[in-house]
């Protein structure tokens, strides 16, 4: 057992995450440890306590706690399965020498997590095409939504499109299907978000709460947050096709926003209500048979300028399964509506 060390970051590893930091110097640390040490405030940045997603910069101090011997034998590195190599090479919408595109199944997490073994980070492993690391994360969608989802496969291509994202240079258009018609068709939701405290020990059950965006500054915890949203069709006052621009970037900031508008994304059960069935009055995320048991949550398309090429890139992603039959039920198609109803406004 190693004693406490505090290591100064060099230049050649700044510009990424504290947790990844972490693996890649003391790779015989499981990262289950290295989240609970971070959870605890064992591990710490410039003295201060750290998020895994912290990005650790040149010249700050990092507060290694005591770590098990160096050659004491490490877990075994999980392999992908056939069947999820498959998966992942057949979700690739593009890629080049930089970057690849996803289009991301739902029910795969992004990341891992205490009980997250099976997840796009770990299986990106089969996404190398011939080099020697698998590409990175650059952002994330949640467990249960699907579309564009890029990744990078250099960590300077993955600092400057994390920067991309951080400042906003990447344009996200989603479709969900929602319950109700939202009124006006087209418009912005500024409800500010902050987290609720779950339930159980390890807070299962957490969630967004919606505040007015007058409230936020003096609610502890609290952050603005700003959703685009237009009506691309209805099905009567029972349901809607929507898109949705996220201009800020919170946690399950869609869902949040959407429901408490009262028209929230049919197959929430976290934020719509599932056992609130949706008889028309534009609540409840419920509309009945297999259209409910599902998130209807896509990031559709995905535009931004190449780090390197500097030209514009726009992927788009074809509709999950579950989605696709949802919008076939509904009659709804994609070639008539325009792949940016904001163009216009912008």
């Amino acid at each position: 057992m190693s004693g406490v060390q505090n290591i100064e970051v060099p230049p050649d590893e700044a510009d990424q995450r504290l947790d990844r930091w972490f693996r890649k110097r003391f790779p015989h640390v499981p990262h289950g440890r290295i989240e609970k040490m971070l959870r605890k405030g064992e591990i710490r940045l410039n003295g201060g306590r750290a998020r895994a997603a912290t990005r650790v910069e040149a010249g700050q101090i990092v507060r290694v706690p005591p770590l098990p011997d160096a050659a004491a034998p490490a877990p075994s590195k999980p392999t992908v399965s056939d069947a999820d190599a498959k998966m992942m090479r057949n979700a690739v919408l593009w890629k080049d020498d930089h970057i690849i595109a996803l289009n991301k199944p739902p029910g795969v997490p992004t990341q891992g997590g205490s009980k997250q073994s099976r997840h796009i980070d770990g299986l990106a492993e089969a996404l190398k095409f011939g080099f020697e690391e698998k590409p990175r994360l650059v952002h994330r969608l949640d467990k249960d939504t699907s579309g564009v989802l890029l990744l990078a496969r250099t960590r300077r291509i993955a600092g400057g499109l994390t920067e991309a994202f951080r400042d906003r240079e990447t344009r996200k258009i989603y479709w969900a299907a929602v319950a109700g018609v939202p009124s006006p068709k087209m418009g912005t939701i500024r409800y500010g978000l902050v987290k609720a405290p779950g339930h159980g020990g390890k807070g299962e059950g957490e969630k967004m709460l919606a505040i007015d965006p007058r409230d936020v500054e003096a609610k502890p915890g609290a952050k603005h947050a700003t959703t685009d949203y237009a009506v691309l069709s209805a099905l009567a006052r029972r349901a809607s096709w929507v898109a949705l621009v996220p201009i800020t970037g919170r946690t399950h900031q869609l869902r949040a926003h959407m429901a408490a508008m009262g028209h929230p994304i049919v197959g929430d059960g976290k934020y719509g209500g599932s056992g609130q069935e949706n008889l028309g009055d534009g609540w409840g995320a419920q509309l009945g048979g297999e259209i409910s048991r599902k998130l209807h949550l896509h990031a559709r398309s995905l535009s931004f300028t190449h780090p390197v090429t500097g030209n514009r890139v726009s992927i788009t992603a074809p509709l999950p399964p579950h989605m696709a039959r949802t919008w076939d039920i509904l009659d709804w198609s994609a070639a008539e509506v325009p792949a940016d109803p904001f163009e216009d406004l912008a």
